[in-house]
């Protein structure tokens, strides 16, 4: 499935489509860019099977999907949508969001908003009761956006990093 209309999308339009394997070193390249929080990704072709790997679980699980936005014709953005079942709200369908990145010199150009609004629009769509996502309690720029694009902060989260222990 695709966010974008059938025709060609006018130039200078931000476009989302399902990734695809081809779109694999764009999307890590975005990833390995992140540097906030140190080097936890890698554009080394060395590390591709990695990707690799995690791409193939990804689209062969219905329940998750990666998505890329384009911005005339270049990957410049990428994220996940994970729908799951919880017993809470009557057993309502949740969505989340997972590794929202934009390419770092493509910021502030509305491509995280298209992401967010079609992010939105796909989970409504799919039935969700609730979109979420995590943002490190330091990516303060983030916050703003995110609260900009609708979201409500109110959820206080924990994390335990597991490949230390």
């Amino acid at each position: 499935m695709s966010g974008a209309a059938p025709d060609a999308p006018e130039a200078g339009a931000v476009r989302i489509d399902e990734a695809t394997r081809a779109d694999l070193p764009s999307i890590v390249s975005i990833l390995a860019r992140e540097k906030m929080f140190g080097v936890r990704d890698s554009a080394d072709p060395a590390d591709l099977p990695y990707y690799e790997r995690a791409f193939a679980e990804i689209a062969a699980d219905p329940r998750a999907t990666l998505y890329v936005a384009r911005l005339d014709g270049r990957v410049v953005g990428t994220f996940q949508l994970v729908f799951f079942r919880a017993l809470l709200r009557h057993g309502t369908l949740l969505a989340h969001a997972e590794a929202v990145q934009v390419d770092p010199e493509m910021r502030g150009r509305g491509v995280g908003r298209a992401m967010m609004d079609f992010a939105i629009a796909e989970a409504r769509r799919r039935g969700a009761g609730s979109l979420q996502l995590a943002s490190n309690k330091r990516r303060l720029d983030a916050h703003r956006f995110y609260e900009r694009a609708g979201f409500e902060k109110r959820l206080d989260g924990f994390k335990i990093d597991l490949s230390n222990h």
